[in-house]
């Protein structure tokens, strides 16, 4: 198949925030990035493994169009398999059955304000669960035919050294979530170096979509809006304001990805747009895409959102929701990217959160308790 240096089969695997590819394999598919990125390794031709975590419920959704049979939960080229990152002798059994030629890691507790209070877990997913999968690759014997994708995260950057960030900026984490992706980050530099496996680091700054989880900000935001536009909600609580990302589109970013493993070397790559906005500014747009204008009033933690148009409060501050130490600024630089891999941005901010805010009316029109 042209352009995909693919030998027979494909794997990725999902672990719930994760996504192994390489035949390819996704360690559960069920999140924002893995449904993403099955679809696009399913459009091109590619027989797509993923690794679920067992639970008392289907928990497929954000995937169950890709079945060839959604109805039925009948596989086509996209198959599934029960495991998880915390299971060392899972892992080897499922990568030595498929045998892939491309694995994506996109497996992680990733959510920075839970990691503070789930902080060994997330050290034994994203940092040690990243070890194991190399392992695994390692014990199987596929060090020469695997290329390995593992997701880094602009929180490696954490309290910024410089402006913008970009690949040779040095790291300073400041959460449980940041300091485990920093073990993972730099044991895939290891293993690339001691064993010359094709592993790649992708740092990618922030990348939302209506598929992003229901307790991340941005969906926090476009949900609870959607809510207000239909008369669901009056109110919600956010917590630091003023915090500024680098935001772009999941589907943008699965195809940066897809390209890093499609390289004749491994290297490591920082993917972002390079524009900066505050969750403030979210906020206002995501209300002025239902007709209304947020106007602040107060301060701190006493600071609310009024909707110009009717005297009503539709946001309020609330301290449980600030993070014990706070990353304040992320923009990356992403020129390595763009003159390496062809690879820029196309869905812009003000698209993004359109498409949030349309998608969340719609869930709430049909499911007004999703």
């Amino acid at each position: 198949m042209e352009g995909l240096h693919v030998q027979g089969r494909c794997v990725t695997v999902l672990q719930r925030h994760v996504v192994l590819q390489s035949m390819p394999i996704l360690h559960q598919f069920f999140w924002n990035d893995g449904s993403y990125l099955a679809e696009f390794l399913l459009e091109k031709g590619y027989e797509v493994h993923g690794i679920v975590r067992r639970s008392s419920s289907f928990n497929t959704g954000r995937i169950e169009h890709l079945y060839k049979n959604p109805q039925a939960h009948i596989e086509g080229n996209m198959k599934l398999h029960y495991g998880d990152l915390t299971d060392s002798t899972c892992l080897v059994k499922i990568i030595n059955e498929v045998k892939p030629t491309e694995i994506y890691n996109l497996g992680a507790q990733s959510h920075v304000k839970i990691s503070f209070d789930l902080a060994e877990y997330t050290a034994d997913v994203d940092g040690v669960g990243t070890l194991r999968l190399l392992d695994a690759i390692k014990t199987c014997g596929l060090i020469n035919s695997v290329k390995f994708y593992q997701a880094s995260t602009s929180e490696l950057f954490g309290k910024v050294q410089e402006i913008p960030q970009k690949e040779t900026t040095p790291f300073y984490p400041r959460s449980p979530y940041g300091a485990a992706k920093l073990y993972a980050y730099w044991i895939v530099v290891n293993f690339r170096e001691a064993y010359n496996l094709f592993a790649v680091n992708g740092i990618l700054f922030n990348h939302e979509s209506p598929r992003r989880g229901a307790n991340f900000v941005t969906r926090k935001i476009s949900r609870s809006v959607a809510k207000i536009h239909l008369g669901q909600l009056d109110c919600f609580s956010l917590g630091n304001l003023d915090a500024k990302r680098d935001w772009g589109h999941a589907r943008d970013y699965v195809e940066a990805m897809w390209l890093m493993l499609q390289t004749d070397e491994p290297e490591d790559f920082v993917i972002a747009t390079g524009e900066v906005h505050s969750v403030r500014e979210f906020v206002e747009k995501s209300f002025k895409h239902i007709g209304k204008t947020i106007v602040w009033e107060g301060k701190n933690e006493n600071e609310v959102g009024r909707c110009k148009e009717t005297g009503k409060i539709h946001v309020t501050v609330n301290h449980k929701y600030y993070r014990p130490t706070e990353v304040d600024f992320l923009q990356g630089d992403c020129t390595k990217a763009r003159q390496k891999l062809n690879w820029k941005p196309r869905v812009t901010f003000d698209e993004l959160v359109r498409e949030m805010v349309d998608a969340d009316v719609e869930l709430m029109k049909n499911n007004p308790n999703a």
